[in-house]
């Protein structure tokens, strides 16, 4: 059985505190912990092969304590998003299922430049984006998938988890590439360095303007500048319009005996360029108030007419019309216990595209 990935960093710091710990390197303020990890946590990995590229760095495969980790590694342009992810990390976030488990951070050198190295559980299946153009889903999967999304956006939204009590969490770019496949059927959020949390004094801890993210997936509140960016539960309903796109990416991949999978595509694919601008996504998602189409044969089956509906709900241009996550998550859970009797295509044959 291997360990959890939320106990690699104890277990490391434990048994390396006496070699590597050096009161001189702290801050003096309870954070000396933080700096001996620090210091020394980038020369216990090794780097196997380069995974995924993307406008911060490259994500790494790695070796630690004999186990595979996520090395994600920002261009030293990217330290506040290096640094927020930490601090949301660190400081906000519990150990949750249906979000990727943190190991540790490092700054270090390679060539004379500085890398920023955010540790993570590996998820050998890559991004939901990379699983959904690679295979078809059954019934079963796309169901437990979509909830375990939601559910840890349930989880980054709320304020209580158990007994315990945390911040909210807007993540502010949810998308199908920041959701990672920890197998088959089993997702988990990714991707904090945009994040803004509210604070029990009801402020805002937020270190960017509010028009950041992916274009492509923004809300339409965001695009037309009609976001009230004071307002907590913006976030939360922004969050939720996105969360909607990706829903609608996985149900295409949708496939049974008497149904064939869609071909995989991002929203909006046939509407706007590939990296679309501002002016690009409020034309087609504010004036023309167009919708990525749901195929017919989807919206007609009957097992799955009502999560098309539920989709409808979440990309509302109207923000409080969108459910919030505990009601989506709930719904889905609903869908999913009733009588599933569609003939499904067993997911060995799922055929990579």
């Amino acid at each position: 059985m291997k360990p959890d990935a939320n106990h690699l960093t104890a277990q490391f710091t434990c048994d390396n505190l006496k070699e590597s710990y050096d009161e001189s390197q702290t801050s003096g303020s309870g954070s000396g912990l933080t700096k001996m990890i620090e210091r020394t946590f980038a020369k216990r990995i090794s780097l196997i092969e380069c995974v995924g590229k993307g406008r911060y760095g490259e994500v790494w495969k790695g070796i630690f304590n004999y186990e595979d980790v996520a090395v994600k590694i920002f261009f030293s342009r990217d330290e506040a998003s290096f640094q927020r992810e930490i601090e949301i990390y660190s400081n906000h976030l519990h150990k949750h299922r249906n979000i990727l488990a943190f190991i540790g951070s490092d700054v270090t050198s390679k060539n004379s430049c500085t890398q920023l190295w955010l540790v993570t559980a590996y998820h050998e299946f890559g991004s939901l984006f990379d699983y959904l153009n690679a295979y078809t889903i059954c019934v079963e999967d796309l169901f437990s998938i979509m909830i375990s999304i939601v559910s840890g956006i349930e989880y980054l939204h709320g304020e209580n988890f158990g007994t315990r009590k945390k911040c909210p969490i807007a993540h502010r770019d949810i998308k199908s590439k920041n959701i990672l496949m920890k197998n088959r059927s089993v997702c988990c959020i990714a991707d904090f360095g945009l994040a803004v949390t509210e604070q029990k004094t009801g402020k805002l801890n937020i270190a960017y303007n509010y028009r950041v993210g992916t274009k492509r997936y923004m809300a339409p509140e965001v695009l037309d500048g009609s976001f009230n960016d004071k307002s907590f539960d913006s976030y939360i309903k922004a969050d939720i319009y996105s969360l909607s796109l990706v829903f609608w990416e996985i149900i295409r991949r949708f496939q049974s005996n008497d149904h064939r999978a869609c071909q995989y595509e991002v929203p909006y694919q046939h509407k706007v360029p590939s990296d679309p601008s501002f002016d690009d996504m409020k034309k087609v998602v504010c004036f023309e108030q167009f919708r990525p189409e749901i195929p017919y044969e989807i919206q007609t089956n009957p097992l799955l007419s009502s999560t098309c509906k539920l989709i409808r709900e979440t990309w509302s241009k109207n923000p409080s019309s969108r459910l919030n996550a505990l009601r989506i998550k709930k719904t889905l859970i609903s869908l999913n216990s009733t009588d599933q009797t569609l003939p499904l295509m067993p997911l060995s044959t799922s055929t990579a595209v």
